[in-house]
């Protein structure tokens, strides 16, 4: 029994570590390309940054390239077990299912473990530290009046900067939008020329604009799209410092879980001044108030329960994916990563729903992100019954 647990645990060890450094590299690879690639050919130097950049979203694509990993590992290495026989031989020496796949569950938790520490510190610190590292390799090019030309680029929480040439900080067709979500633009602000002037001591730059027009996008009455133009009296355009790389407070969703813990405390501790007895008024006043609170109790508390939740993915997918790969009594690669994959857009599907219904109390969402838990631990445990029951 020790030869053929070590067998099985060196094998699926070995297909989990390459799973999950497939899936991790995808997730990369990714993000290079988005976010980190246009900076860094706009930079004309620069490496050491983006090296540092890629190392810290190692930890936060492990978050999500663990489970995978693991599920995916379980249907290949117990796919071939089926399909070579292996497992028939195991039944014919009298071992049982379970016996067999016991140290697999006992590894699984263990992944738990280390997910649990992606998930709930790691994971979120090096997205804070990537954020503010991104900011940093904006900030390089702003330094050396290498804001990219022919390449819009983000800056401020909803601002998009394009300047069609760039030479030595004077600048040719400059456009600046501000969005009101990823697509609609609300404002924008276009000249035929502007400079770049830095104020090096105050580590501080500006955008002097020349001609500049303000055009505003709004609804009309009937529904339709107005546009308005006006000339714009201040050339002037001053950006936040979210460009020059500064530290900032972490959002909800890249809080770590006791960062998260202390943000409920202090979201729970706010009063609400109650100025009605009117029961209309009074439920006006608590929208109100909770519009002003930065994070709201309900935000916070699925968030907590989606990191904790999603921890413990490793043991629903090593649950289900077991007896899956047996009954698939396949050796092919590309099958088994196929259902994996479909298998993780199910669970992920329940933490979207979870997602959207977050500032929606009355629905649990902080119970919903548990859902596909229960539900892959309790189907794989019939499964695996069945399965038992069908070897013995």
């Amino acid at each position: 029994m020790k030869t053929l647990h070590n067998y099985i645990t060196r094998q699926i060890l070995a297909t989990v570590f390459m799973t999950v450094g497939v899936f991790t590299f995808v997730v990369l690879l990714f993000n290079v390309l988005k976010e980190i690639l246009p900076i860094l050919i706009n930079s004309k130097g620069h490496f050491l940054l983006v090296a540092n950049a890629v190392g810290l979203l190692i930890p936060f694509a492990a978050v999500y390239a663990l489970p995978m990993g693991f599920i995916t590992a379980a249907l290949l290495v117990f796919g071939r077990l089926s399909a070579d026989q292996e497992l028939t031989a195991a039944r014919a020496s009298g071992i049982s299912l379970f016996s067999l796949i016991f140290p697999i569950l006992l590894l699984s938790l263990v992944f738990c473990g280390f997910s649990a520490w992606f998930n709930l510190d790691l994971g979120p610190r090096s997205r804070v530290a990537y954020i503010n590292l991104k900011r940093e390799l904006a900030a390089a090019l702003v330094d050396n009046f290498e804001l990219p030309a022919d390449t819009p680029i983000r800056y401020s929480p909803g601002y998009t900067f394009y300047a069609a040439k760039n030479d030595s900080g004077h600048l040719q067709d400059v456009l600046i939008c501000h969005l009101l979500n990823e697509t609609n633009v609300d404002y924008y602000i276009k000249a035929p020329a502007g400079l770049v002037v830095k104020d090096i001591p105050k580590k501080e730059f500006f955008l002097r604009l020349i001609d500049a027009r303000f055009v505003v996008a709004s609804t009309g009455t009937n529904g339709d799209r107005v546009i308005s133009y006006s000339t714009w009296n201040t050339p002037n355009f001053y950006p936040t410092n979210d460009l020059m790389g500064l530290p900032h407070g972490p959002k909800v969703s890249d809080m770590t879980f006791s960062q998260l813990r202390e943000e409920l405390k202090r979201t729970e501790s706010l009063t609400f001044p109650v100025t009605s007895t009117n029961q209309a008024e009074l439920r006006a006043q608590i929208a109100e108030f909770r519009k002003r609170i930065n994070s709201p109790e309900e935000v916070i508390r699925f968030e907590m329960n989606r990191q904790v939740a999603f921890s413990f993915a490793c043991f629903g997918f090593t649950l289900i994916g077991i007896p899956l790969g047996i009954r698939m009594h396949r050796r092919e690669t590309n099958i088994g990563i196929s259902i994996a994959l479909v298998l993780v857009l199910v669970y992920f599907s329940f933490v979207m729903v979870g997602q959207s219904l977050s500032a929606r109390p009355e629905f649990a969402p902080h119970l919903i992100v548990w859902l596909p838990n229960f539900l892959f631990q309790a189907v794989g445990a019939v499964l695996l019954w069945r399965a038992n029951r069908g070897a013995v």
